[in-house]
């Protein structure tokens, strides 16, 4: 009776070893969602290009790794969906691909990586407002997100009484992403940064948002259209998930 209880148990955590990594690579906006746009490119189209880049690495030299992609072409997703995908499939590690924009025509230039947080920088609160303007896009968003208003600030008040578990992970992931940026990609380091994205409250894992760059600043704009520049990004969060996985 011992023998076979003991036999079961190590059958069950060879099971879980062999459980593979889960990876949910997230292509911010898409389709009738362009998300910013400036100096002739839209994000949509330079988060997919890094998005499916990133996902090539892992595919090509992770073999215990299973990426799963919440888009690979240009089709719009639903934020909610978007979580779902990451949810249902397990995922051990969730990271959202964006570009950045600001208000005025010419932007700054710099990455920064985002993790789930109540965010009291004015900037913060900007961005997270920007990227969840999405869901107006979508039909009966006031039922479906609870009444959350993505352009009013007391929608985010509940973000400070949210505990995340993965909150540790999820900046330690998000540091090594910004070092990656600065280190391989040469590119400004704006640091990390908590704010209350949709898409990462919604998902039940390690998770980030990683913004790539502002498109209404033309170098940035022009750096991450050519296939160097989108290579080079990709290779930046490859790199910064290999130490992460480790």
């Amino acid at each position: 009776m011992i023998k076979r209880y003991i036999a079961s148990i190590l059958l069950f955590s060879c099971c879980l070893l062999a459980l593979p990594y889960t990876l949910v690579i997230d292509a911010g906006h898409g389709g009738k969602d362009p998300g910013a746009m400036g100096n002739g490119a839209k994000e949509k189209n330079i988060n997919l290009a890094v998005a499916l880049a990133l996902g090539k690495l892992v595919e090509d030299n992770c073999k215990d790794v299973k990426v799963v992609y919440t888009r690979k072409t240009d089709v719009f997703v639903e934020l909610n969906e978007r979580a779902n995908i990451a949810n249902k499939a397990k995922a051990d590690l969730f990271i959202s691909v964006h570009t950045n924009a600001t208000a005025g025509k010419v932007g700054p230039q710099g990455t920064e990586t985002y993790t789930l947080g109540m965010h009291r920088a004015a900037d913060n609160l900007a961005v997270a407002k920007r990227e969840n303007s999405v869901i107006t896009l979508e039909n009966d968003y006031e039922e479906k997100y609870e009444g959350f208003d993505p352009r009013s600030s007391e929608s985010y008040i509940i973000f400070e009484l949210m505990q995340d578990k993965n909150m540790e992970s999820s900046v330690k992931f998000a540091d090594l992403i910004q070092k990656q940026f600065r280190n391989t990609a040469k590119r400004i380091d704006k640091g990390v940064h908590q704010a209350g994205f949709l898409v990462l409250r919604a998902t039940s894992m390690p998770s980030v948002l990683v913004e790539l760059g502002y498109i209404n600043n033309a170098s940035e704009a022009a750096y991450l259209t050519t296939t160097a520049g989108v290579n080079a990004m990709a290779k930046s969060i490859y790199n910064a998930f290999l130490a992460y996985k480790k």
